[in-house]
């Protein structure tokens, strides 16, 4: 499989009157892509792929312009569908999350089901590096599909557990020749040699 890196955007900037698609990176975001684009383990990736959500584009935008290279934008990458629900309190989308991880065939309050957008999200991603089989890819999306992408590549079941671990977003995992993703790391964590 062509080497890529999956990133999932960091904190945004929370603005209950707009869809939550169109959320931008809050300052702190900003920040965090900001030092990732400077740590030159990044270099190896020659593109740059991002949902079609403003706080991934921003993500995406930051670090390819610290690499020289273009942003691709792929309309399958975006996270789960929530439109059916918009925004939600924090302590309400952290129970309807767990509920969507844990009733993966399932439709929970009109979101999209877990099972279709993993469908959706490994089929986009493996799309992508078919159409550059020798570029190693840098992906920048979303904490939810990302963690349904991470479960089918290390081949857990769909489960809540593997999710990101509570940095606000904001996260990493990769798959090599020799290495498959088993969890998510802070932007901060540089990987082994």
């Amino acid at each position: 499989m062509t080497p890529f890196l999956y990133v999932s955007h960091p904190q945004v900037q929370v603005d209950p009157a707009v869809p939550v698609p169109d959320w931008g990176l809050s300052p702190l975001g900003r920040a965090r892509a900001g030092a990732l684009a400077g740590e030159p383990w990044l270099m190896v990736y020659g593109r740059v792929i991002s949902s079609t959500e403003e706080k991934a584009k921003e993500t995406a935008g930051i670090l390819a312009t610290a690499l020289g290279l273009p942003v691709e934008v792929r309309d399958d990458l975006h996270e789960n569908d929530r439109s059916a629900t918009g925004y939600l309190p924090e302590a309400e989308f952290q129970q309807v999350a767990d509920a969507f991880f844990a009733n993966p065939h399932t439709s929970v309050r009109g979101w999209e089901r877990a099972q279709d957008a993993q469908d959706r999200i490994v089929a986009g991603v493996m799309l992508a590096l078919a159409e550059a089989p020798r570029t190693p890819t840098l992906f920048v999306g979303h904490g939810g599909v990302g963690t349904l992408l991470l479960c089918h590549l290390a081949g857990y079941a769909i489960s809540r557990v593997h999710d990101q671990p509570p940095v606000g977003g904001g996260c990493w995992f990769r798959q090599t020749a020799t290495e498959t993703p088993d969890r998510w790391r802070p932007l901060e964590e540089a990987p082994s040699p």
